[in-house]
């Protein structure tokens, strides 16, 4: 069976923040039994890290939580991705900005920020990025794409219910 939808987590070197969001949204599609029905996958703005494992500390705060990042490996966004997927989701503005250049007009409309999902999210909120940072910026990071991806599972939940 093919995926009904396709989401493409974005974040710099997809080796933090992208990763840890497909991890964290394949994980709760699992327990809503939707994991054949969204496809989830993660790619970077630039290709730094390009076939790399995720950061070992990404790695490890999300295992703490339950995230297996271990599989993942990191990759550019490609032309491709914009036909590929149906929604392109930024960590943050120059993401968002990256995407926006180089995305056919037509799927202009797939590319959101993450955090616009979150209960308390907006269309100018951003998941930071923990990788010169302290510890507890994983953890924040962990937080937001929690909360992020839950609003995330209700709209695809809707969508799929929908047939869009």
């Amino acid at each position: 069976m093919t995926a009904s939808l396709r989401v493409l987590m974005v974040c710099t070197g997809n080796i933090c923040r992208s990763p840890t969001a497909e991890a964290v949204l394949r994980k709760m599609l699992g327990e809503a039994g939707l994991h054949r029905s969204v496809e989830v996958d993660s790619a970077g703005t630039v290709d730094y890290h390009a076939g790399s494992p995720p950061d070992p500390r990404a790695q490890a705060h999300a295992a703490r939580r339950g995230y297996d990042l271990s599989r993942l490996r990191a990759r550019k966004v490609v032309p491709s991705d914009f036909e590929r997927f149906d929604l392109l989701l930024c960590m943050d503005a120059d993401h968002l900005e990256y995407l926006g250049e180089r995305c056919p007009p037509e799927h202009a409309h797939r590319i959101r920020m993450l955090m616009t999902f979150a209960a308390r999210g907006s269309a100018d909120a951003e998941v930071p990025d923990p990788y010169y940072g302290a510890p507890a910026g994983f953890e924040q990071v962990l937080d937001l794409v929690e909360e992020a991806c839950e609003g995330l599972l209700g709209h695809l939940q809707e969508r799929l219910a929908n047939g869009s």
